[in-house]
């Protein structure tokens, strides 16, 4: 059994004392810990009570690390306990830190799972997949991520992703149609759209070139095509190898006719 004969106030952390037995310096204690347990000058503490403050107090600084992570954004429990075992707590003290950080409210998997959605949606219009996946990563139960994108309604994806591929349409005019539709495909399924919302967005997507457009996308593309081969083929086959490159990145056969037509007449 010993007893305190001294409680100070430690000078770089006002909210930690230090406690001494028997006249000497026997451990630090946060504050909190201090009136938990009615710590004052003259309690007499036993081997066990002073185990049992020593693990609390551990307990208080893993809650209060977790506090001070939580402070800059919202994090998931899982990025919370990752953070405090990194820090080299106890399994059993994070885990404990952790469900007073819950009973506070501030960690709520539930909010920062509805959260991150809003985010992704509003940021980055994501699809369903690449925020599940999001969501994988920050350890989120998967009944609460079922759960949480069952709200993320079919009209709303086709929202969002009918504005990605607007973007690119315009941001494309030297590519043909099949080329455009290509991208955007590739990039909505990229960004976690399922296949039927794409179909659906390049269904609403007016990609039809006028006539007089198909002009300044061969100069763009058919240039290229044929400087590519007219070195290495000739005669029919020359014609052929064009004709399959072009077709194949989307130009109507009667334009690429018309093309390989006044190449010839160039040459």
């Amino acid at each position: 059994m010993r007893m305190i004969t001294k409680i100070a106030r430690q000078k770089n952390n006002p909210e930690r004392y230090n406690i001494y037995l028997n006249e000497e310096y026997a451990f630090p204690v946060d504050e909190a810990i201090l009136l938990q347990f009615g710590l004052t000058k003259g309690k007499v503490l036993d081997e066990f009570e002073i185990q049992e403050i020593a693990y609390e107090d551990e307990i208080r600084k893993a809650f209060n690390k977790g506090l001070n992570f939580l402070s800059y954004q919202m994090r998931s429990e899982h990025e919370v306990k990752k953070k405090l075992l990194t820090l080299e707590f106890g399994e059993a003290v994070a885990l404990e830190a952790i469900q007073k950080l819950k009973s506070y409210g501030f960690i709520n998997d539930e909010n920062y799972t509805k959260a991150l959605l809003d985010t992704k949606k509003a940021t980055m219009k994501k699809g369903p997949r690449a925020i599940r996946q999001d969501l994988i990563k920050k350890g989120i139960d998967k009944n609460l991520q079922d759960e949480v994108l069952a709200t993320y309604s079919l009209e709303e994806q086709i929202k969002l992703a009918l504005q990605l591929a607007e973007k690119i349409v315009r941001s494309e005019k030297r590519k043909t149609p099949a080329q455009v539709k290509a991208k955007i495909q590739d990039y909505l399924l990229r960004k976690g759209y399922a296949f039927p919302i794409v179909e659906e967005v390049l269904n609403q997507i007016e990609l039809e070139q006028d006539e007089e457009n198909w002009q300044p996308l061969l100069e763009a593309q058919g240039e290229k095509v044929w400087k590519k081969y007219v070195s290495k083929y000739t005669g029919y086959e020359l014609k052929m190898k064009v004709k399959q490159t072009l077709y194949q990145k989307g130009f109507p056969i009667e334009v690429i006719n018309r093309f390989i037509e006044e190449k010839e007449n160039e040459e």
